[in-house]
């Protein structure tokens, strides 16, 4: 994926003030609407952001060559990296304006491999959302079949930000 929507300097990044300005869904929606510069991970990792609803957020993805393992299969830290993202971003959806979350811990399950080059979706939904913590489960989707591939949770750290003087 060579998109211009991917951001190939730090100055191509929102700035912490203008970030600020908006909250966790608006945010999220101006990812997906192209009006602010995508993760740069999600470059590497061949995923990108399909649906924005509150609680909820959908990537589509398949991973490449890049992403397997010294056997051949695909990386676990493929899967944990998107559902992360998927997890984190539905709890992002339902933060504040002046608030912004991070991932304390996951837990990630593979129920079976994906092949290389499978298009999945990837669905990251909120449990919980609360002053201080948000709480997420994961599921990974063959994008034709329905099958099962994976599933994940996590709880995020939810805070204020205070831009640097």
């Amino acid at each position: 994926m060579n998109d211009p929507l991917f951001p190939k300097s730090p100055a191509d990044l929102l700035p912490t003030e203008e970030a600020l300005k908006l909250d966790g869904l608006e945010y999220m929606q101006g990812l997906l609407d192209g009006k602010l510069p995508a993760a740069t991970i999600s470059e590497t990792l061949n995923y990108r952001l399909s649906e924005v609803e509150e609680g909820k957020i959908t990537f589509r993805g398949s991973p490449q060559f890049n992403a397997l393992n010294p056997m051949g299969t695909v990386h676990g830290g493929w899967y944990g990296t998107v559902l992360d993202s998927a997890m984190a971003c539905a709890i992002a959806t339902q933060v504040p304006k002046g608030y912004a979350s991070t991932t304390l811990e996951f837990k990630v399950n593979i129920i079976r491999p994906i092949p290389t080059g499978m298009e999945v979706i990837i669905v990251g939904e909120t449990d919980h959302v609360g002053r201080s913590t948000g709480v997420a489960t994961g599921r990974i989707f063959g994008a034709d079949n329905e099958k099962l591939y994976a599933t994940a949770s996590t709880t995020c750290f939810v805070f204020k930000v205070t831009p640097a003087s």
